[in-house]
């Protein structure tokens, strides 16, 4: 039995004893209730649970049941969506394959599936939980950071986001999209109710916030997608939160550490792997990775994959812009979501149809094909004079397959993807952006690696130890990965996928200059555009494109002071407080006249001791019967609204007293501030 150091051992006894004072009472009450049916057995279930709950408690405490939980079974949803996604690719391409010598048949098998899912998908989501659709991130982020929106944590949504989250998945690379964003949102939801079930079950312990769980589920979410748990922190440090508190680091890597060996065991029980491996498994060469001189030619991938991000992102905002001011779109997208997600599919499959443009963009690959074959660490350019070679390297053959050079497929395939996943960013069902434009990143890096080994095929020095592509494709994937989302977690993720630790360096150079070049001119990341577009209440994202916000003053947006208490509030005062607010701190005041300051009471009080009024004709001031306790913070008129935003974010505060010379001026909650943000957003 582990003792903890802090309590005696009569502190432990006493613990025990009531811990079996408890369970013969729920016995007792059980047995006594003649219409409970079941009695005695539902009395024995309790009292084994109540042991079980005592016997686990001394291990350790019960919030980590539920972080080892939650990566299980985030790890085994995130296994059953790929294995329901991969049965249902492998039946389209199956169905496709079957209909070969009939060109028209197999076209409407190309075209219209991918059409008729893309509308399941988006009318399911439309009209079961409209809040299921999208990336779920920039929400994530908007609740993170203190606003509260629970609609976004429903079960209803969680429901609707997973199947439809499949729909979209099976789509393939037609539509282009991926899986990490929604997974994400599907993990926090998952991570929310646990909270609420630790939070029963440690009823008369300290609660463990709710922000707590959300964060760690964040970190899951992504562990859970790729078997990478260190990624996963990190990309729960940098996206999901403003200020990262430090004690999330254990809770962190230890729920994604179980939820990465969780989804990599299962790879392997499925037959999918021997062992548990890097998901991309590479063979890149040890001896000699990369030249010296090469770094500049990393630095300068680096800079290309920035350039590119930012004509990237400026269509981006721009197509959202689009959507939200064409009256077409927006009776589209308002009330046919269906037709116009499945018109979009049908004019996206129509382009990757292998036998016309498609056979150009190597589009009867799978997304994970289409990484797998751009990291091959082989050369494509010496290989195609080689017809021995060629025969047995399948990805030359796949990028090669219309009989042109591989050049020219890559260039395709850059030029086509761009406009296409902007377009396929508008869709209105759930669906993910990460892997799409890693992969992008992946095909922008071979192009250059493939280059690069052309012009150095002729030196004896190459011939030796040849230029790798390969790496340059995992450099240009983390890059631009990066500089997409404004973060360096990709950086990471590409190492912990493909296991390639030789190359943490260049990659991690090309991340940084890709993020140096897309952040240049404060431009928002692609999930600061999309919090823009939807008007979220989230302070970083708008500061993006609203320069005065962090300087405008709080007093300027604050409104009249609701309610308030003085020292000498008698029981009717006290009850008109009560019902007309419904906060949880109630500022009180010297008196009205002079306003002075003199903290807050708690409406739990306030409720205990108008309860013993109903019973008692108690006539005693708020000073007698209720604590007034003094407020640790307490803003002035003049500090701005992103001051304000960062002290109610950094220490987790639901209410903060603005005071001008001791006197009470006002009160900011989070709904408060979610309106003056929301109010803001649309000035933008």
């Amino acid at each position: 039995v582990t003792i903890e150091p802090h309590k005696t051992f009569s502190e432990i006894n006493n613990c025990d004893q009531e811990n079996q004072l408890a369970a013969s009472h729920n016995t007792s009450l059980l047995l006594g209730d003649p219409w409970t049916p079941c009695r005695r057995s539902r009395a024995t279930v309790k009292e084994w649970l109540l042991k079980l709950r005592c016997c686990l408690g001394t291990v350790c405490g019960m919030e980590w049941y539920c972080y080892a939980a939650l990566g299980i079974l985030t790890a085994i949803l995130s296994f059953l969506m790929d294995l329901s996604v991969t049965k249902l690719l492998r039946a389209h391409q199956w169905l496709y394959m079957q209909l070969e010598g009939n060109s028209l048949l197999q076209f409407f098998c190309w075209t219209l599936y991918p059409a008729c899912i893309c509308a399941v998908s988006s009318s399911f989501s439309h009209n079961i939980c409209p809040f299921s659709t999208g990336s779920g991130i920039p929400e994530l982020r908007t609740m993170l950071a203190g606003i509260e929106m629970p609609q976004y944590l429903s079960l209803t949504n969680m429901f609707t986001k997973y199947l439809g989250l499949i729909c979209t998945l099976s789509a393939g690379s037609t539509v282009y999209l991926g899986k990490v964003g929604p997974f994400v949102h599907l993990s926090t939801m998952v991570g929310a109710y646990l909270s609420n079930l630790c939070n029963l079950i440690q009823a008369n312990e300290k609660e463990k916030t709710a922000g707590e769980m959300l964060v760690v589920a964040a970190a899951v979410g992504v562990a859970s997608c790729f078997g990478a748990p260190i990624t996963g922190v990190l990309f729960s440090v940098e996206l999901m939160c403003s200020h990262f508190t430090v004690r999330h680091y254990c809770p962190c890597f230890f729920s994604a550490a179980c939820g990465a060996l969780t989804f990599r065991l299962f790879s392997v029980w499925s037959g999918d792997t021997e062992t548990t491996q890097a998901l991309f498994k590479t063979n890149f060469p040890n001896a000699l990775p990369f030249y010296p001189l090469e770094i500049l030619l990393f630095a300068f991938l680096g800079l290309l994959c920035g350039a590119v991000c930012c004509c990237y992102l400026f269509c981006h905002r721009w197509i959202l812009q689009f959507t939200k001011t064409n009256p077409i779109f927006i009776k589209m997208l308002t009330t046919e979501k269906g037709l116009y997600s499945g018109m979009v599919a049908f004019f996206l499959a129509c382009l990757t149809f292998p036998h016309s443009v498609g056979q150009y963009m190597v589009s009867q690959y799978t997304m994970k094909q289409l990484l797998t074959s751009l990291l091959d660490n082989r050369q494509w350019s010496s290989q195609s004079h080689n017809a021995s070679v060629q025969l047995g390297s399948e990805p030359l053959l796949e990028w090669s397959s219309s009989g042109s050079p591989f050049y020219l497929s890559l260039v395709v395939f850059l030029l086509m993807k761009m406009w296409m996943l902007v377009l396929a960013c508008t869709l209105p069902l759930p669906a993910g952006y990460v892997m799409p434009v890693f992969i992008y990143g992946a095909a922008l890096g071979r192009l250059l690696g493939e280059g690069v080994a052309g012009l150095t095929s002729g030196h004896q020095w190459a011939s030796i130890n040849p230029v790798n592509p390969g790496g340059y494709a995992l450099a240009g994937a983390a890059a631009f990965c990066g500089a997409v989302t404004h973060t360096l977690s990709p950086a990471l993720m590409a190492i912990e996928l493909t296991g390639q630790f030789s190359h943490a360096v260049p990659i991690l150079l090309a991340t940084l200059l890709a993020n140096a070049v897309s952040r240049s001119g404060d431009r928002p990341s692609f999930y600061d555009a999309i919090s823009i577009s939807k008007r979220l209440p989230h302070l970083p994202s708008l500061m993006k494109v609203y320069p005065r916000l962090p300087s405008t003053p709080i007093g300027q947006v604050l409104g009249a002071l609701s309610v308030q208490l003085k020292k000498a509030a008698g029981p009717v005062e006290m009850q008109h407080a009560v019902n007309t607010s419904t906060a949880t701190q109630i500022p009180v005041v010297d008196s009205h006249e002079s306003q002075i300051i003199l903290g807050v009471v708690l409406r739990s009080e306030l409720l205990m001791f108008l309860r013993h009024c109903k019973t008692e004709a108690l006539e005693k001031h708020l000073d007698e019967v209720c604590c007034i306790y003094p407020t640790s913070v307490m803003l002035s008129p003049h500090n701005t609204i992103q001051e304000a935003y960062s002290f109610m974010s950094l220490i987790g505060a639901q209410t903060l007293l603005v005071a001008d010379r001791g006197r009470l001026i006002g009160v900011i909650t989070w709904p408060q501030m979610k309106r003056i943000l929301e109010d803001l957003a649309k000035e933008i």
